[in-house]
């Protein structure tokens, strides 16, 4: 497969355009709609003064997500999923993801005994929807925070460093960054990279629907994730800089 049969023209090691709108809705404590290419999150940052249950006591903050998508985010209507009366195996993998991305960067002992509650919505769905949530989320959880010390209720923001996520698939045996829907059915192997600024992989998420991959296409596989993370990065730090 060569790059310019990719069904938006990108080069295969070009991510999409990306925009992120920090501060998108009103009354959340943080808040993003990132846009990569025409898939579009929404991602809120709720606080609470209160840990679940389990932690109680232990002096300890907390990091948790729910994920949805919006009926019409696709080509077709799907039914929400609270009229089904449960949530989906896809949706509940999706947002534990979310939360444990955001708890590998976040200092839940400086968070103290509050919880940061992250809604993440999809809009429309064209690809990567799981790894455009956790890059807005990032925005929105800085944004949250950012708040607590200026409320003076923290004294800094209790992030370790930002995250963000991206796909990588092979197709023919090339590999591309950042899947677009049509690319990310047709793909041989998929794979979706979280990585931190500082180069530590919080998690990879991998499989292929054709012949097993040889290992050496895991290191090629991290190593492209790895540079678009680059630009992912400069993204969030560019939408930060309205509310630091």
């Amino acid at each position: 497969m060569s790059e310019n049969s990719r069904p938006d023209g990108r080069a295969w090691d070009q991510l999409r355009p990306i925009t992120i709108t920090p501060g998108y809705q009103k009354y959340a404590e943080g808040s993003a709609l990132i846009e990569m290419g025409t898939t579009k999150v929404l991602c809120a940052a709720s606080l609470d003064d209160r840990v679940p249950a389990f932690m109680k006591g232990e002096g300890r903050g907390w990091v948790t997500a729910e994920y949805s998508m919006l009926p019409r985010a696709t080509n077709t209507r799907s039914i929400r999923e609270r009229e089904s009366g449960k949530i989906s195996g896809r949706s509940q993998e999706i947002q534990r993801l979310i939360g444990r991305s955001l708890r590998a960067i976040t200092d839940l002992n400086a968070l103290g005994e509050r919880t940061v509650n992250i809604d993440c919505d999809v809009i429309q769905a064209d690809g990567g929807t799981r790894t455009a949530a956790i890059t807005g989320s990032y925005v929105a959880l800085n944004q949250a925070l950012q708040t607590l010390v200026k409320n003076r209720i923290l004294t800094e923001t209790p992030l370790l460093c930002p995250v963000a996520a991206i796909s990588v698939g092979i197709i023919d045996g090339q590999l591309l960054l950042d899947l677009c829907y049509e690319e990310d059915f047709a793909a041989d192997v998929d794979f979706n990279v979280v990585l931190t600024s500082q180069g530590g992989l919080v998690e990879i998420q991998g499989a292929t629907e054709a012949d097993p991959f040889p290992r050496h296409q895991v290191d090629a596989v991290l190593s492209l994730a790895s540079r678009g993370m680059e630009e992912l990065f400069r993204h969030q730090r560019e939408a930060s800089q309205s509310f630091q």
